[in-house]
Order: C-alpha cells, then sequence, then structure tokens
C-alpha cells in the first residue's frame, strides 16, 4: 500500500465534520462555523472541501448554532453512537453516528422540539452535557461544568464569560485569578476583533521583560514595577487569547511559557544589583545571601514540583484544598512582585528584598513537607490524588 493510500485509509477512520444550519452570532471575531470548525480539527476531525471529499465510515454532525465546552467537543470526537442533547433534552446539539445514518442525523439537527422516545436513532445512546463532558479540566487544574448553549437565546456576554472562563487556570497566584480577569478579557477581545495573535502578545510581553529587568538594574523601581505588571498581564492575556480563539500551537506554549520560566531570576538579580548601592545600613550584607536564597529557592521549588509530578502523576498544587490556595501566595513571580512593589511604595526597595527571600524559604519548606507527607501516605498504600475530581 502506498504512502497516499495509508493516509486515505487513516482519514476514512476519522468521522466526517458537518455543521448543520446557519449562525451569524460572532463569538471572539469568530464565525459559529468557523469555530466549531477549529474546535473539532483540534481532534483531527474536520469538514472536507469538495475537492478533498472521500467516503468517511463516520460523521460527526453538529449545530451551529449552538456553543459546546471543549470537552464536550472532546468526548462528542472519542464516542461513537452518541447523540448530544441540550440539558433539557429537547434539541440535538450533535451527533457521532455511522455515515449511513447522516441524512436522518440532519434532519435531527434541524428540528426545533426532540422527543427521545420517537426521534431517537436506532443504536444511539441519548446524553445530555453533563453525562457526556467531564467536570474536571486535567491540563487547566480546575473543575469545569460542561455546557451546550444556543447562541439565539444567550447573551454575548455570557457566551464570553463561559469561553473566557473556561480558558483561566483553576490552580494560579491570587494576582492572575482575582485581578487581571475584567481587564483581560477587554483585552483579549480587542486582540480578537484587531487580528492580533498570541504570539505576538507574548513577543510584547518579552520586551517588557527586558524593558523591566534593564530598569530594575539601574534602581528605577517606580518606573519598571508598572513595566513589569503589564508584563504579567499580557502573560495572562496571551494563553486566553490563544484559547478563546483556537489558534494555540505547540511552539506558542514553548515560547510562552519558556519566558515564564527563565526570566523570573533575571529580575531578582536586576532588582538585587539595582537596590545594593542604596541599602540601608546593616541590610546590605543580607542582600547576598538573600539574592542566592531567591535564586536557589526558585530553582529548587521547580524541582520539587517536578519530584511531585514524577512520584504521584498530579500537580501539588491540586492535591488538596490547602495546597490549592497556596499556589495562591506561593514564591512564585507575582507574589514576589507584589511584596517588592509594597515595599518600594513604602520606600525600602532593600527590606522588599529580604521579605522575597523569607516568604521563599517558607514556600521551599511548605512544598517540601507536603512532598514528604504525600510520600508517606503513598507507604500507608492511600491513593495521591486530587480533589478537584470528583469520585
Amino acid at each position: 500500500m502506498s504512502k497516499t493510500d495509508d493516509l486515505l485509509a487513516s482519514n476514512t477512520a476519522l468521522p466526517e465534520l458537518i455543521v448543520v444550519g446557519e449562525c451569524n452570532v460572532q463569538l471572539w471575531s469568530l464565525s459559529a462555523s468557523e469555530r466549531h470548525e477549529r474546535a473539532f480539527a483540534r481532534h483531527g476531525i474536520r469538514a472536507p472541501s469538495d475537492r478533498d471529499r472521500i467516503a468517511h465510515e463516520t460523521i460527526i454532525a453538529v449545530r451551529a448554532d449552538y456553543l459546546l465546552s471543549g470537552d464536550l467537543v472532546a468526548a462528542i470526537c472519542k464516542r461513537a453512537n452518541t447523540l448530544l442533547t441540550d440539558p433539557e433534552h429537547k434539541v440535538v446539539v450533535a451527533i457521532h453516528a455511522p455515515a449511513t445514518f447522516q441524512d436522518q442525523a440532519v434532519k435531527l439537527l434541524q428540528q426545533s422540539d426532540f422527543s427521545p422516545q420517537q426521534d431517537v436513532i436506532a443504536d444511539l445512546e441519548v446524553l445530555g452535557p453533563i453525562e457526556l463532558g467531564t467536570r474536571y479540566d486535567n491540563v487547566l487544574r480546575k473543575r469545569a461544568t460542561p455546557f451546550a448553549l444556543p447562541y439565539s437565546t444567550t447573551s454575548i456576554d455570557e457566551l464570553e464569560q463561559k469561553t473566557f472562563g473556561a480558558a483561566y487556570k483553576g490552580a494560579t497566584d491570587f494576582v492572575t485569578k482575582w485581578c487581571w480577569p475584567r481587564p483581560a478579557r477587554v483585552a483579549t477581545r480587542w486582540a480578537a476583533a484587531h487580528g492580533i495573535s498570541p504570539n505576538a502578545i507574548t513577543s510584547a510581553s518579552l520586551v517588557l521583560v527586558l524593558v523591566a529587568t534593564w530598569m530594575f538594574a539601574q534602581a528605577y523601581f517606580l518606573l519598571a514595577l508598572p513595566i513589569a505588571w503589564g508584563m504579567t498581564f499580557l502573560d495572562t492575556v496571551d494563553g486566553k487569547l490563544a484559547r478563546v480563539t483556537m489558534t494555540s500551537s505547540a511552539w506558542g506554549n514553548i515560547y510562552d511559557h519558556g519566558i515564564d520560566l527563565i526570566h523570573p531570576p533575571f529580575w531578582w538579580w536586576a532588582w538585587y544589583v539595582g537596590v545594593l548601592p542604596f541599602a540601608t545600613a546593616g541590610v546590605e550584607k543580607l542582600l547576598l545571601p538573600a539574592l542566592w536564597i531567591i535564586l536557589a529557592g526558585y530553582l529548587a521549588g521547580r524541582l520539587l514540583e517536578g519530584v511531585f509530578v514524577l512520584a504521584f502523576k498530579i500537580e501539588t498544587h491540586i492535591w488538596q484544598p490547602l495546597d490549592f490556595f497556596f499556589r495562591t501566595i506561593t514564591a512564585r513571580r507575582n507574589p514576589n512582585l507584589a511584596i517588592l512593589t509594597i515595599a518600594t511604595l513604602l520606600g525600602s526597595p532593600d527590606i522588599g528584598f529580604i521579605a522575597v527571600a523569607a516568604w521563599t524559604l517558607i514556600s521551599l519548606l511548605f512544598h517540601a513537607v507536603r512532598l514528604a507527607q504525600a510520600g508517606w501516605l503513598r507507604l500507608r498504600g492511600e491513593p495521591i490524588v486530587s480533589w478537584l475530581i470528583e469520585e
């Protein structure tokens, strides 16, 4: 068999996507049909053009005028012989069925009044969003509620809230979690409307990283801090923009997370360089040990998190509610930057640097103890699972 034959065989094994009906509503500057096409394409399922049309064994038909959460898209892709309805089982939203049932499937999706007792295609399992979807998002580390919402009766504001909220991580720092959502949603909407790519936002954040690093080293703390906070804001926007417009890529993920991982030690080093000449008496001799504690603590903290994942297959931040809460304040970039900001506004950037070192030690001790506790429980035969996953 040739490579072309192999490719055709693999394509026919995947369902063909059929978007039924029309919808004029645009969400994050995407039409309803385009959003469906991007969502299903992430799972290898596409609506072929007339030139590329081949005979598929199965089809996934979906209503154009319904918004589906990402977990429902993934679930309907994996689950053959399934009919997804709205929560009240009154409207058919999507169907994964053999291609021989295509005409029947399309008719069901065109109906505005569905009766499970009369209209079901033989051998199809009828499920609502809650039955088909998942209530835990492993990628974003949070509980999630599956949704299938009609564009016609749901406001754009609610649709935006649902999709933007679905793009947010559960375990994150308090600034990202409680300060940035509203302005980030506005910025994400603007970026989507103007065709700005997530990688362009990430590149802008990289520029701010470099500018803030230089300004910290020059002791322009009051001027540098807004720039640094601007970088953290853009770091929130780029990921949300990628998720709501479904333009995430492997390179974008590496680019974004690579910057996130690498730049904090340079900021703390630059702060040390800038504050050293102006340190108050008695504090100056503590700055170099504080720098080493912050840098070594950053690396050790990441190492402890990695060991936890390797040992227990979950992140330490989602193990138990205590860990979930501590992620909001642990010694990462944003909480450390908050400490430095408060200290600088109080006229003591040097004391703030010492405070960051102290908080780094406390956070490191916390994570080390939690790793040891998890190991002890595992030795006793108890499972280490996330509290976010419902049994």
